[in-house]
């Protein structure tokens, strides 16, 4: 039996399967000790065709389909068909390095009742990849190296593995998050409450490549904030509010900004050169989202 399953939620996204598959191929365990599931909502894009031909060649890669409603009833099957002690997550779009699998492995055998959350360097497209893969030092620092414990708010499932059983303990994912975004933080959460601690391991190292436009990550912000709502109504722990953002000031300035349509709209133009106006209208979308979902919608629509 493998020691490690890879869980590897995907729809329609062939063109950057191709490219992530083979990275997950090589890395320095042997086959037999590790297994990749790609969990495919039903593509239509020739993901099928594109799994058949690479498992006929690699008998550790696993096709399941189904009419999955998102990314966590996708992984909730990937870990249900897990033949190994312990689950890594992985997306589609997400790249790995050779010792990814083996350096998370060895964090498991050193002790239990941990979650192991990576490094998930960002990078824009396949070029940047490749220079950051090969220049350490170009990677950048999700949290300080000497960061040992995260709390349930850095659970993301790009880079993170759990003992399987962990898992089925915790009730996986809910499938009630259906939209973009906390449905890995909200099984985070409860992992956290059953005693699990998520630890940092920067030599676990993979790469997300994405290139999201402004107008995009608006509307993936404000998806977020609708999850944060459902988050908050599962979990009306003072923790959840604080951490997710559902504070007075933040709450506040939003009503601020809706009420100053021409500054947000300043700020929504000085997005692309400034950081700091980026922030605050990804923060406006993101509350937008959390109103919306409590049933108390932006004046402007915003």
């Amino acid at each position: 039996m493998p020691e490690i399953s890879v869980v590897i939620p995907t729809y329609n996204r062939i063109d950057t399967l191709v490219r992530v598959l083979p990275t997950l191929l090589a890395q320095d365990l042997a086959s037999s000790e590790y297994e990749l599931l790609v969990c495919d909502s039903n593509s239509t894009d020739g993901t099928a065709e594109l799994l058949a031909r690479i498992a006929a060649e690699h008998s550790n890669v696993r096709h399941l389909t189904g009419a999955f409603g998102g990314r966590a009833a996708a992984r909730n099957a990937g870990i249900q068909a897990a033949r190994g002690e312990i689950v890594l997550f992985n997306d589609a779009d997400i790249l790995a390095s050779p010792d990814l699998l083996s350096t998370h492995a060895r964090r498991h055998r050193e002790r239990r009742g941990i979650a192991v959350v990576g490094l998930e360097v960002q990078v824009k497209d396949f070029k940047e990849y490749l220079y950051k893969r090969d220049h350490p030092l170009a990677r950048g620092h999700l949290h300080p190296p000497s960061r040992k414990r995260l709390s349930w708010l850095y659970f993301l499932t790009g880079n993170a593995s759990v003992r399987r059983d962990d898992l089925l303990r915790a009730g996986c994912f809910d499938e009630d998050f259906t939209g973009y975004g906390h449905e890995d933080l909200e099984l985070g959460y409860r992992l956290r409450r059953l005693g699990i601690e998520i630890v940092y391991e920067p030599r676990a190292v993979n790469y997300h490549c994405q290139d999201v436009s402004h107008d995009d990550q608006k509307a993936k912000m404000r998806l977020a904030g609708r999850s944060t709502a459902r988050f908050y109504r599962k979990h009306p722990d003072f923790a959840v509010m604080l951490n997710l953002g559902m504070t007075p000031v933040s709450l506040g300035l939003h009503s601020a900004l809706t009420r100053a349509p021409h500054l947000l709209g300043y700020l929504d133009r000085l997005a692309e050169r400034s950081r700091f106006a980026r922030a605050l209208v990804l923060q406006y979308y993101y509350v937008s989202g959390i109103k919306e979902a409590l049933g108390r919608r932006p004046a402007n629509g915003g």
